[in-house]
């Protein structure tokens, strides 16, 4: 599906990446079109299917979750089966918070956050390699967060969309 985006469009994305929250008479006061023409313009771009969804994010350490990591994975093969027993289990566990299927030489990179380094320890081994499908974990401790966003740049984007 071809979705036209245009400067409005994409004021109303940025604005909506920045604060979820704000209404939609305060956006539109913002990107400067009538309430009714957001709201319309809004309901459609979650209609295409180009708003996914309004959540919040949780600063994850104020809740105790000291520990983030990426964990590269590696499958014992890479056949559908497999596959599924892996994915079923990335479902679910609440820990892993984002899983990227990859090319190169690791199958899967998982986003995991824990509340200390021993409880990381515990899930990877009781959990995550206790899963056949899964052959090799190669963990990767972050030391810190320079930069998180989960805005995409809009300025960037054509005014096509698929």
């Amino acid at each position: 599906m071809d979705v036209s985006i245009d400067k409005s469009d994409r004021a109303i994305l940025k604005e909506l990446q920045a604060d979820a929250s704000i209404s939609n008479l305060e956006l539109s006061k913002r990107i400067d079109l009538s309430p009714s023409a957001c709201l319309t313009r809004t309901k459609n771009l979650r209609e295409a299917g180009i708003i996914k969804q309004f959540t919040i994010l949780v600063d994850e350490k104020k809740l105790g979750m000291e520990m983030q990591a990426f964990a590269l994975v590696n499958l014992v093969n890479m056949k559908q089966d497999t596959i599924d027993a892996f994915m079923k289990d990335v479902q679910r566990f609440p820990q892993i918070q984002e899983c990227y299927t990859l090319t190169g030489s690791h199958d899967y990179l998982l986003k995991i956050v824990a509340t200390d380094t021993q409880t990381y320890r515990d899930f990877v081994i009781q959990s995550l390699t206790a899963n056949v499908a899964v052959d090799t974990v190669e963990t990767l401790v972050v030391l810190g967060v320079d930069k998180r966003t989960t805005a995409i740049p809009v300025d960037c984007i054509s005014t096509k969309s698929k």
